[in-house]
């Protein structure tokens, strides 16, 4: 069966993500291909989209290598969020859907329920998806990808702690959503301004360390290795 590069693509991007490959680590064709049970034809397309997208960069005469992010960079990413995700909310305002609202009203009510139990893990997870949700929610395919690929680095770039108050910080959330819903793009485009400005403040710049390549194999056939 052949794996598509897209797919090979996520898998590279995700494991770069996590820390298996860390800043500066060289990606060689052949290891990659072993790793994750494909040929060479779908890595060389999957590392040319992630040298792209700001994961890797290829040295001439050197082949590929996991991107080394500076810190200027990373702060960069933080402050182009800021940007992005209120402009996402004031137009999930004019083009939102039912389905839309349905999904952002479950996981803030989940994110409360959470948040009074004391369950971190699953706070980031569930504000992970309110976020995706909220700019598919905008309409707007190129914001989306903007907004995706961004998420992608800062998570890469930063560890992310749980806030200080994360009842509260699900109580704006759902005022996003309700300005979502009243079709006020203004309001939802200051709260959910005002809400990115403090989740910046428990985002902490990721220790620089190279991980081996040496790892297990990745089957992505879905069978056993």
């Amino acid at each position: 069966m052949r794996i598509p590069a897209h797919a090979v693509c996520t898998a590279i991007r995700e494991d770069i993500v996590s820390g298996v490959f860390g800043p500066g680590s060289r990606l060689t064709e052949d290891v990659l291909a072993r790793r994750y049970g494909v040929s060479r034809v779908p890595v060389r397309e999957a590392l040319r989209t992630l040298e792209s997208e700001g994961f890797v960069t290829t040295r001439r005469h050197a082949g590929a290598w996991v991107a080394e992010p500076t810190g200027q960079e990373a702060a960069d990413l933080l402050e182009l969020r800021m940007l992005l995700e209120p402009l996402a909310a004031a137009r999930a305002a004019r083009r939102r859907t039912d389905a839309h609202l349905r999904v952002l009203r479950g996981l803030v009510r989940l994110g409360r329920e959470r948040a009074s139990r004391g369950q971190g893990e699953d706070l980031r997870s569930l504000g992970g998806w309110f976020h995706e949700t909220l700019a598919q929610a905008s309409g707007s395919p190129g914001l989306i990808v903007l907004l995706t690929q961004t998420r992608h680095k800062i998570a890469w770039m930063y560890a992310v702690g749980a806030p200080e108050r994360p009842a509260e910080s699900w109580a704006e959330h759902g005022a996003i959503v309700d300005a979502v819903a009243r079709g006020d793009a203004e309001r939802a485009r200051a709260l959910t301004a005002l809400h990115a400005e403090r989740a910046a403040g428990v985002h902490r710049l990721r220790p620089r360390a190279a991980v081996s390549m040496s790892q297990p194999a990745v089957n992505m056939s879905g069978g056993r290795p």
